[in-house]
């Protein structure tokens, strides 16, 4: 796969087996991770860069690497795939991957055909991306209503982007479509505004 890894993570137990993994996977080359800079290097020779984050105790730890990921200006960085590979799976740790807007979660140990194949379906294919104020990563709203069916939904909607792209390993991220949608509130208005106009 013409496509790095990043192995993200405290240098533990679990940060080693995961860069291990990595290794027999294909990757053009894999490395710990060391800053945004480091990648945004490599991205001139592999234009996709992975972020393999290692099982830690507290997924909050996460947190503000993913966002600094998220939020980058790079769209090598931004769109990049984020991976969490957890030692076991709760619906606490799923949604709160999906929250820091992570691609995929999976479960270690799996067999490297297995893992190779998860992996590769993060390229050559239209990913939807949606942005607010305090999110940005792939539409998961399908798996959050399923984690949350019997919860009531108290978010208000808001202002969203919604990005349609596209990561192949030739070529990096291509945005096909980028659309800004208005809080319904300022739709409301507008169209007040025009009928009375």
């Amino acid at each position: 796969m013409k496509a790095y890894a990043y192995v993200v993570g405290p240098q533990d137990v679990a940060w080693t087996t995961l860069f291990d993994m990595a290794g027999d996977l294909g990757f053009a080359g894999i490395s710990d991770f060391r800053g945004l800079a480091q990648v945004e290097e490599q991205a001139g020779e592999t234009p996709i860069c992975y972020f393999l984050f290692s099982a830690v105790s507290d997924l909050r730890a996460l947190r503000p690497l993913a966002r600094d990921i998220r939020f980058s200006p790079s769209a090598h960085i931004r769109f990049a795939p984020m991976v969490y590979c957890a030692e076991s799976l709760s619906v606490e740790n799923i949604m709160a991957c999906i929250n820091m807007g992570f691609d995929d979660i999976v479960a270690l140990p799996q067999s490297g055909p297995r893992l190779q194949a998860r992996l590769a379906r993060q390229v050559d294919r239209t990913v939807v991306f949606y942005e607010t104020p305090g999110y940005f990563g792939p539409d998961r709203r399908n798996r959050l209503a399923s984690l949350n069916a019997r919860r009531p939904q108290s978010r208000a909607a808001g202002p969203y982007r919604r990005l349609e792209i596209v990561r192949t390993l030739l070529s990096g991220v291509s945005v096909l479509r980028d659309e800004f949608s208005p809080a319904p509130a300022a739709v409301a208005a507008m169209q007040t505004l025009q009928q009375t106009a």
